[in-house]
């Protein structure tokens, strides 16, 4: 029997504040957004009666310790910007605040998801694909990230 491509999905919530240096409108400030991200994956599931995850292509707690720890951890309640921004004022920052995360990009929701997907794609064991991540910044605007479109 052919072992079906089946793709299942996880779903993470977090908070996180941004500001676009040298952005023309409101989000050149230091403003936050309750993120949800949607991590899907693909394979064929594990065919091997003497496996606890027979059946599985992950187990759905294996795939939320990989993202919680590696990926949610740094972003969540941090204050992300672009490592442009001004040393003196990102320094007195870091002097009040603890979680802040210097880019090499400007921190947009389009930046971060190829970011996030290049992390991802790491982090997968080999049986697994990275199929899609949605990432959504408010209830209405969201970018999405597809294997197939790179």
């Amino acid at each position: 029997m052919k072992l079906p491509i089946i793709r299942i999905s996880k779903e993470f919530n977090f908070d996180m504040a941004h500001a676009l240096l040298g952005y023309d409108g409101l989000c050149k400030n230091i403003h936050g957004h309750s993120y949800t991200l949607v991590v899907t994956v693909k394979g064929s599931p594990i065919n091997d009666d003497t496996s606890p995850k027979n059946g599985m292509l992950i187990d759905f707690k294996d795939l939320k310790n990989i993202i919680k720890q590696q990926i949610i951890s740094r972003f969540d309640h941090a204050l992300l910007l672009n490592s442009k921004t001004p040393r003196d004022l990102v320094e007195i920052m870091m002097k009040n605040y603890d979680k802040i995360v210097l880019l090499d990009y400007q921190p947009t929701t389009e930046n971060l998801i190829a970011d996030l997907a290049d992390q991802i794609k790491s982090l997968l064991p080999e049986n697994l694909v990275l199929y899609g991540l949605l990432l959504r910044e408010t209830q209405t605007s969201y970018a999405e990230w597809f294997a197939e479109d790179q």
